[in-house]
Order: C-alpha cells, then sequence, then structure tokens
C-alpha cells in the first residue's frame, strides 16, 4: 500500500501536477461546504442542500453540450432554483418542503433528459454524478479560492443575522430584520458552495459535505462559532485522507472522502466527551466508583 510519505513525494511530482489541484480543491471544498453546512444543519435544511445539489445539473449539462463553464451554468441553475424556493416558499399554502421536493425532482429530471442528448452520455453522467476530481484545472483552484474566501467572508459578516432569523423568525421580522434577503442570500451561499463542489465530489454525495462534518461538530461543541471552526477541520481531514486512501487503493475519491467523514461522525457520536454514547457513560461509572472509594 501507499505510503503517506509516498503520497506526499507524489503531491510533488511534476509528471503528477493534477494530484495537488485535486488536494487543494478538495479541501477548500470540504471546508465551504462545511462552515455554510452548519446554519444547515442549525435550520434543518438538509433537504435544502439536496434540492440545490439535484438542480444544478440540468445547468451543468447544458453547459457541458454548449463547450461552455460548467461552473457557470450550474451556478445560474442553482440560483434560479434558490431563488424560486425563497420566493414560492413565502405563500402560506405552499410548505417549504414541498417547493423543495418539486423543483429537486423535476430539475433533476431535466438534467438527465438534457445529459442524455451529449456525446458519451454514460460517462458524461457518471462524471457528473460522482465526481471526477482528477480533471480539475488550475482554474478551477482559482475559482474555488477565490469563492471560498467570498462565501466564509460573508457568513462570518453575517452570521447573527442568520442566526436571529433561525431560532427566532418572527422576532426577527418584528426587529424589522429583511427576513426573506436573509433567507435568500443564505440559499444562495449553499447554492454556491455546492457548485463548487460537485465537480470534485459529484452530484449525489455532495450533500454529505454539507450535513456531515457540521453534525459531528455539533456533538463535540456548544457554540456555533467553535461548531464552525471544528466541522471546518474536519471537512479538510476528511478531505486529505479521503483522497489519499483513494489514491492508495484505487477507489473513487469522492466517494472516499464521504465514507472518511462518515467514520469522524461515528467516532464522535461514540466518544463525544458530553453527548457521545460511550465516554459519557465511562465518566459517570468513574465518577460513581470514585465517591465510593472516597465513602469508603
Amino acid at each position: 500500500m501507499l505510503t503517506p510519505w509516498d503520497f506526499i513525494a507524489d503531491l510533488t511530482n511534476p509528471l503528477l501536477a493534477f494530484l495537488p489541484r485535486a488536494l487543494i480543491v478538495a479541501v477548500l471544498c470540504a471546508v465551504v461546504c462545511a462552515v455554510v453546512g452548519n446554519h444547515v444543519v442549525l435550520r434543518g435544511m438538509a433537504f435544502l442542500g439536496d434540492a440545490v445539489a439535484h438542480s444544478v445539473f440540468p445547468g451543468i449539462a447544458v453547459a457541458f453540450l454548449m463547450g461552455g463553464s460548467l461552473l457557470l451554468g450550474g451556478l445560474v441553475a442553482g440560483l434560479v432554483t434558490a431563488v424560486l424556493i425563497a420566493v414560492l416558499a413565502q405563500f402560506p399554502r405552499v410548505s417549504e418542503q414541498n417547493v423543495i421536493g418539486f423543483l429537486m425532482t423535476s430539475t433533476f429530471a431535466a438534467g438527465i433528459v438534457i445529459i442524455s442528448k451529449a456525446p458519451g452520455y454514460t460517462g458524461s453522467l457518471t462524471s457528473f454524478l460522482f465526481g471526477s476530481i482528477a480533471g480539475v484545472s488550475t482554474g478551477d483552484v482559482l475559482t474555488a479560492v477565490v469563492a471560498t474566501a467570498v462565501i466564509v467572508t460573508l457568513i462570518i459578516v453575517l452570521n447573527p443575522y442568520f442566526m436571529a432569523v433561525a431560532f427566532e423568525r418572527e422576532t426577527a421580522r418584528a426587529n424589522g430584520l429583511p427576513v426573506f434577503l436573509l433567507d435568500l442570500t443564505l440559499y444562495l451561499l449553499v447554492t454556491t458552495a455546492v457548485v463548487l463542489s460537485v465537480r470534485s465530489i459529484g452530484n449525489i454525495l455532495v450533500l454529505a459535505l454539507l450535513v456531515t462534518p457540521p453534525a459531528t461538530a455539533r456533538l463535540l461543541t456548544e457554540r456555533l462559532a467553535p461548531m464552525m471552526v471544528t466541522s471546518a477541520g474536519l471537512g479538510a481531514g476528511a478531505a486529505i485522507i479521503g483522497l489519499y486512501l483513494s489514491w492508495a487503493l484505487d477507489l473513487p475519491a469522492g466517494g472516499t472522502i464521504v465514507l472518511v467523514s462518515a467514520l469522524e461522525f461515528l467516532l464522535a457520536w461514540l466518544f463525544a466527551p458530553r453527548h457521545g454514547v460511550i465516554t459519557p457513560r465511562l465518566i459517570q461509572r468513574r465518577a460513581a466508583r470514585k465517591e465510593l472509594l472516597t465513602a469508603a
């Protein structure tokens, strides 16, 4: 098996220039999805992330057929969907979940129909669904760097307002906060993070990057700021370890990264100091044993 030192050597090999690009993009996508995903998890919006991941598909398919930018095509489709969700969900008799479900299935079906017209349909569909991180270009890296910086900055700046809307929606509206614009902004940030990650992790697996690291971090910390930092670290760690394992064992990169992230969640669920299944019980037993010994 390829050792970590061999992997580092491959990263510096000029003949394998795609590998460091893949690693950089994987880490950036994992970090930006984890940071945005904190609000997805706290607001119970996992279904939204899934809908956005599916809704970018027709835009990417159209861009692929026309020979244009896949990132731009997916971003346009995702942004249109995000706006539609935000607008339609304002009507009291139309629930947000119903709107998301309708748009998710219809846009994904449209994407499949469009991509079926492309030469090499099966290969193209597989690449979009499960990622093709080896095809990351230098332009993709630069785009990911800029987009990550912008998204993380906006999340940090707008975080108090997002929190106010998430926990006290009507109070926030009564205090004059632009609830609709804040919802729309959050949808757009989620969309951008998803579009960035589709190329590396795939359309189907990108939801895992949005949900799993924040869910893991929530088991490890109580406050939002540490939760964001922890989830970003967990996402980056999963990207690095996952890409190493996929390269060493000849496994799909996207699936391996997601499985590493799932393992992180499982370990936190079992051994988190306060909210784990095992560790708190062990601590209680030790405390009880200590009290018995002290009493004796």
